[in-house]
């Protein structure tokens, strides 16, 4: 926790940089190496490798399951996905034709009225909650996208996982393979990452011991802040952009048009969004596999140019900038090869991290105390109040 500037003589850094603000056994990074890990797993070793029921159930119980573990929790998972009548009831008023994020916290809290542990925190009870939050999440993103685009949610495929039953109710189509692959090793990624804001916000509310629907609501809010959540869906427009002045022209003009583009914007003191970390001072590891599914899936799809612009841009910025692409830069051309609507990049993030945000929340309830932390006073010194007459 900060301490008082008057009992340590210390100043914390201006947005709590620097300061340890609770201790975890979930994620760590290490900024300077580039690594992350979940509960002692490099991400490196996960991403791929594991499915990300198989991670969930490590952020949520602490180990990796066995394949019987896996068969009970996947189990567990499937029957969890319906989001219940007052989720049905909310979808059906005006909420549906709200901004993605905006609707979706609003359909996350709405979620808690048909919870059947809503009123405990208990460990079992936040174990089963934080199964269904993560097996409701991309339903109701799925369920939000239908509605707004006026047809019906496709019903699961009890044979696909979370990732592929996510794109079949997305796109209202069956899914490839690969596709499935490369959405489930993006879950995977983006499912934790230490004490980020959204998770911060998470933490706060459970720790006045509110249950863990209100953390979650919480951490949405957060995430639909722009300073944390949405950047992919800016890298996306700025290819869109990049792609409208090539035209039809060829590698060449893309190649001199995304230098050009990058040039220009800094030149004028914008921003390139999806560059550079407040963590990491190497590359982010998470864009490390986002970068090679994206020329993967540009390969696939015969249609490499989003990889390409992209690629160009990564090229350009760290020459003018030393910046490295951060989770966000990729994963912009990835989703959007998924066939992932640009403004549901967002709330594909948020399917993936609830998975973070409840682990979280259960860690915080089995050892809490409240997170009350000083402030520093910078106004004006101690004065009295003038009568109404004299001021």
């Amino acid at each position: 926790m900060p301490q008082q500037q008057g009992s340590s003589g210390a100043k914390p850094g201006k947005g709590l940089a620097d300061v340890v603000a609770a201790s975890t056994a979930i994620s760590d990074i290490d900024g300077r190496a580039g690594v992350l890990s979940y509960r002692g797993y490099d991400i490196h070793d996960l991403a791929g490798a594991v499915s990300f029921e198989e991670c969930a159930y490590l952020l949520h119980r602490g180990e990796l399951p066995s394949r019987a573990e896996l068969e009970a929790y996947a189990t567990e998972l499937s029957a969890s996905r319906d989001t219940g009548p007052s989720v049905t009831a909310v979808l059906g008023a005006s909420v549906a034709e709200r901004p993605p994020m905006e609707a979706l916290r609003t359909l996350v809290s709405a979620l808690s009225a048909d919870d059947p542990d809503t009123g405990s925190n208990d460990p079992e009870a936040n174990a089963r909650k934080a199964a269904r939050l993560t097996a409701q999440m991309p339903v109701l993103v799925a369920a939000y996208q239908a509605r707004r685009a006026g047809r019906e949610v496709a019903p699961p495929d009890p044979e696909l996982g979370i990732a592929g039953n996510f794109l079949l109710q997305i796109t209202g189509e069956r899914p490839d393979p690969t596709a499935v692959a490369m959405l489930d090793e993006c879950l995977v990624l983006h499912a934790d990452h230490t004490m980020n804001a959204s998770t911060f916000a998470a933490r706060v509310c459970a720790a006045t011991l509110s249950d863990m629907h209100s953390a979650v609501t919480a951490a949405m809010g957060t995430l639909k802040g722009p300073l944390h959540g949405g950047a992919n869906e800016q890298v996306m427009k700025m290819l869109t952009e990049i792609d409208e002045r090539v035209g039809d022209g060829d590698a060449g003009a893309r190649r001199d048009t995304a230098e050009r583009y990058v040039r220009e914007r800094l030149d004028a003191g914008a921003k390139i969004m999806g560059f550079g970390h407040r963590v990491y001072r190497t590359e982010d590891p998470r864009a490390t596999h986002l970068r090679k599914m994206s020329e993967s899936l540009g390969e696939l799809s015969g249609d490499t140019r989003w990889y390409d612009m992209s690629a160009h841009m990564e090229r350009t910025v760290f020459v003018v900038k030393g910046l490295r692409p951060n989770v966000d830069f990729y994963a912009a051309s990835v989703y959007h090869y998924l066939g992932v609507p640009t403004d549901l990049f967002t709330p594909v993030f948020a399917v993936s991290r609830m998975s973070g945000w409840t682990a979280h929340v259960i860690e915080q309830h089995e050892d809490n105390r409240l997170i009350r932390p000083d402030s520093e006073y910078i106004g004006p010194s101690p004065r009295k109040p003038a009568p109404l007459g004299e001021r």
